[in-house]
């Protein structure tokens, strides 16, 4: 019998929905969208349904999120958070409790469907089992929601004949078990019972008392917009926060692997450090990394910041603050301030520049640095016991910044470049300012043994077989009780807390006959385990993660993401047709003699072999620019201080010079349309599925991506083409036409799958998170390693769509490239496991094969140590539930703090 209802004459949830659910036994729902007002229309009749209620929707999932169930629940969760269910009003929060238990028992189920399956879900109908077993089906215009059931116009029409009820089941069951289907995800349950419980801490001096960090982050943009804070990284900032809070501050050196998150670690907790205090944050970065770092915190904390750019600051929202001159640096307009540490490395000891004294002239509630292996001493290598260290500038200035600040936070994938020493330095800046809580004072043997204590570590010595020399090592510094229960019933017996960093020799006899055989007992773990270097040298490997399981959960730590490495065999370098080999052969005689008269330069004597080696194009402009034929410069911004140096190299090259390198320039004219890299990419893109998967292609040069994707647009004419580059030169290719577009909506556009070819320059390798491009191109290969590990960390990062990415390292057979990837070939994955990464110094290697020194390059490659010279381990993560934090800092109270200067 078909019945026919309308809102506007009557209530359509009192009426018809509620009466039919009263006692009915199952509901299923065809729904627009997921919505936790059904509770409101139908609560109490909803309680009464004894079999489950199940429901399936419309999700905006876009094509490049179902590629894979993590994508689609990575999806979903923003989908969630993007609605801001957490700003539901008070009185919700008893619907939000009771929705929690029914997801969670199974009593409400809920699938989603891409929008791309059926497109949107305008169908709204449903079958509902009633109390005596009888059925009933439904449809109209009704969503699921309270608008839709007690507010708008709406017509439902009801049907309990058996042919209308199969009709509409039949429906229903195909969407429910359709194979697009996604459940609604976890983080979504358990949000909505967070949310149900959920107070606000009105101001910062009440958060001040009990100062929780999820209370402080947990809604944060990480939290809402992005995938949340995987296990290790919570576990450092909870780490360092709790450090930070002790009379010592926190003092570590956060050494992860390239992709792990580091950036995001020492932003948070120096977010969290600020809300604590009132004094300055510094960060101290390379000058490429400021405007990364900036960007982050805004992008995925909502955390202002200013850098310090030109002689005057920036703000988070691109807002030029007046120039003051070098005092204007002291008057930084936000709680955080971002520098470039090579303004230290050019100042310090310049009677012309005050930088680094106006920045010591501060106190600090934290001082972090990036890429802190750039603080080394000169004498490396060469430096013997009893040698005095010759710190760098920025060692120097780090050491004496450092008893400035309460905390001081290192980061760098590579504490160790090549020599052990380089960890004593590292720690040294730690201990800056009387810290005696890393290396102990000026009598510990970890300060005036450094040689000797590395040594122990790597177990090339021992230490005399005497306990009273034993308890000097442990006992100055002497760890935390919380290190280990041994420390903690050392420290009780002794009577000192964990305030006291250093024990006095004397102490020794105040040691009961116990307590000395427990030192004995603790020898060889104090050593491997509990010494400064493991203590405050926290470094994890993707393998660790990957590999790893978390006993909260029983899944690895972090999603294993493959790497798949094409072009690495003696075959798949790319042949040099006889033309470039003729020209190859004319760059290599050019540098060869540019490198007899010019000493020192080596990069600026190899640049024409570098540039060649990326595309045709950027070796004709590189050598018309060197003959002077084109005065307009097409290089990237980042390297317009070399080019001024280069100027100054070529005016006063020979004839033969001139001569090697016209010759050059005219064979490359010749065969510009003859591009072997073009034809190979080409041939990847169309024909091996590179594209279909998403690709970037990365470049040194901004001219070789330009020309790329001149000519790339002309063969994938239906291809939007994304270029990501410096100096705001991103931009958009489509219908063949380029249009200037800024990072972040070229990030955007990547993300949802419209640009699945990127091209992008070094610019595109810091800060760039492309989870849903699954594979990357080298169009070159870069002669500092560091930047191919940068390049690859775009793509196997957390929250990548694919169990795998594709990687194709391009190079042309008998190039500088193939003779260094022949020397390092059968060694680079052991140096990249030992290190973290690549070490910096192997970019050596590159310059001395290009001048034909192979039997240095060899020599730097062969000073590698075979094993790393200690193990740095930090394989305890403990678990650190912020999640379900149901109590929440107030944001705007939390933004006015932040917003203060200094």
């Amino acid at each position: 019998m078909i019945k026919r209802f309308s809102s506007r004459r009557e209530p359509l949830d009192a009426t018809f929905l509620n009466k039919r659910l009263e006692g009915a036994k199952k509901y299923d729902r065809i729904a627009g969208y997921f919505s936790s007002s059904i509770l409101e229309v139908a609560g109490e009749a909803l309680d009464s349904v004894e079999g489950p209620v199940r429901v399936v929707c419309n999700s905006q999932l876009e094509p490049e999120d179902v590629k894979t169930a993590r994508a689609a629940l990575a999806a979903i969760r923003k989908e969630w958070c993007a609605e801001e269910p957490e700003k539901v009003a008070e009185e919700a929060r008893g619907r939000f409790a009771k929705l929690y238990q029914y997801l969670k028992s199974g009593k409400l189920q809920v699938r989603v469907l891409p929008d791309k399956t059926f497109g949107l879900i305008h169908g709204k109908a449903g079958v509902i089992t009633k109390a005596d077993g009888t059925k009933t089906a439904f449809m109209g215009s009704t969503n699921e929601t309270l608008s839709a059931w007690k507010r708008n116009y709406e017509l439902v029409w009801e049907d309990d004949s058996d042919d209308a009820v199969d009709w509409v089941q039949e429906e229903f069951d195909a969407l429910w078990n359709h194979p697009d289907y996604k459940v609604l995800a976890d983080f979504i349950i358990e949000d909505i019972g967070r949310i149900a419980r959920r107070e606000v801490i009105p101001s910062i001096v009440e958060w001040q008392k009990q100062p929780d960090p999820a209370s402080a982050i947990v809604e944060s943009p990480v939290y809402r917009k992005e995938f949340g804070l995987w296990e290790h990284q919570k576990y450092f900032i909870d780490l360092a926060f709790k450090a930070h809070q002790t009379n010592h501050g926190a003092r570590f050196v956060l050494a992860d692997m390239v992709g792990l998150g580091k950036t995001l670690q020492l932003a948070m907790t120096a977010e969290l450090i600020a809300l604590t205090g009132d004094k300055p944050i510094l960060i101290l970065t390379p000058a490429t990394l400021r405007w990364q770092w900036q960007d982050e915190m805004k992008e995925h904390l909502d955390l202002p910041s200013a850098v310090w750019d030109n002689g005057r600051w920036v703000d988070e929202e691109g807002v030029e603050y007046p120039k003051y001159g070098e005092e204007g640096i002291l008057k930084c307009p936000r709680r955080i301030g971002i520098l470039s540490y090579g303004l230290i490395i050019h100042a310090y000891g310049n009677e012309r520049s005050n930088i680094p004294d106006l920045l010591k002239s501060k106190r600090y509630d934290c001082i972090i640095v990036d890429e802190s292996h750039k603080a080394r001493r000169k004498n490396l290598g060469h430096t013997h016991e009893n040698e005095k260290a010759e710190p760098n500038n920025l060692l120097a200035f780090l050491l004496e910044i450092a008893g400035n600040t309460k905390s001081m936070l290192l980061a760098t994938a590579t504490p160790v470049q090549l020599y052990p020493i380089e960890a004593y330095d590292l720690l040294s800046i730690l201990a800056g300012g009387r810290n005696e809580s890393v290396l102990g004072n000026k009598f510990s043997k970890w300060r005036a043994e450094a040689f000797e204590s590395l040594d122990i570590i790597q177990g090339n010595r021992t230490i005399q077989d005497t306990e009273n020399e034993l308890f000097k090592w442990i006992a100055n510094p002497l760890p935390p009780a919380s290190e280990d229960m041994d420390y903690a019933i050392l420290r009780r017996s002794l009577s000192v807390g964990d305030s006291v960093a250093v024990i006095q020799p004397s102490m020794w006899l105040d040691l009961s006959h116990p307590d000395r055989s427990r030192l004995e007992r603790m020898k060889q773990d104090f050593f491997q385990n509990h010494n400064p270097y493991i203590r405050h040298i926290i470094r994890r490997t993707r393998d660790f993660l990957e590999n790893t399981k978390n006993p909260e959960t029983g899944e690895p730590y972090l999603q294993k993401i493959e790497v798949k490495l094409f072009g690495e065999g003696d075959k798949d370098a790319i042949p040099l047709p006889t033309y470039l080999q003729d020209a190859y052969k004319a760059a290599e005689e050019f540098c060869q003699l540019l490198g007899e008269r010019a000493k020192g330069t080596g990069f600026l004597k190899t640049l024409l072999l570098k540039r060649v080696g990326s595309t045709l194009y950027s070796g004709k402009v590189t050598a018309n620019k060197m003959l002077g034929v084109r005065k307009d410069s097409e290089f990237d911004s980042e390297e317009e201080e070399e080019d001024v140096q280069r100027s100054e190299l070529f005016e006063s090259m020979s004839d033969a010079e001139r001569s090697l390198l016209t010759r050059f320039s005219q064979i490359i004219e010749e065969h510009m349309d003859n591009d072997p890299k073009y034809e190979k990419i080409l041939e990847i893109l169309k024909n091996d599925g590179w594209l279909d998967r998403g690709c970037i292609i990365f470049s040194q040069y901004y001219d070789s991506i330009k020309w790329l994707a001149d000519k790339l647009k002309e063969e994938l004419t239906d291809e939007t083409i994304g270029i990501y580059a410096g100096s705001n030169r991103s931009g958009i290719i489509e219908n063949g036409a380029f249009m200037r577009a800024s990072r972040e909506e070229i990030k955007e556009l990547v993300r949802k799958g419209t640009i699945k070819l990127l091209l992008g320059t070094d610019a595109a390798s810091e800060g760039l998170n492309l989870q849903t491009l699954g594979s990357l191109i080298n169009l070159d290969l870069p002669w500092n390693p560091t930047r191919l590990e940068q390049r690859k960390g775009r793509i196997q990062r957390i929250g990548q769509v694919y169990d795998d990415v594709w990687i194709y390292n391009m190079r042309y057979k008998g190039s500088v490239e193939d003779r260094v990837h022949e020397l390092l070939s059968d060694r680079l994955e052991k140096i990249n496991s030992l290190f973290g990464q690549i070490p910096d110094v192997l970019e050596d290697v590159w310059v001395d094969v290009a001048l034909n020194k192979i039997d240095d390059a060899t020599k730097t490659i062969d000073a590698i140590p075979p094993k790393h010279p200690f193990e740095m381990r930090y394989d305890v993560i403990e678990p650190v539930n912020w999640e379900s934090c149901t109590k929440v800092l107030d944001n705007h109270e939390k933004k006015q703090h932040l917003l203060k200067g200094w």
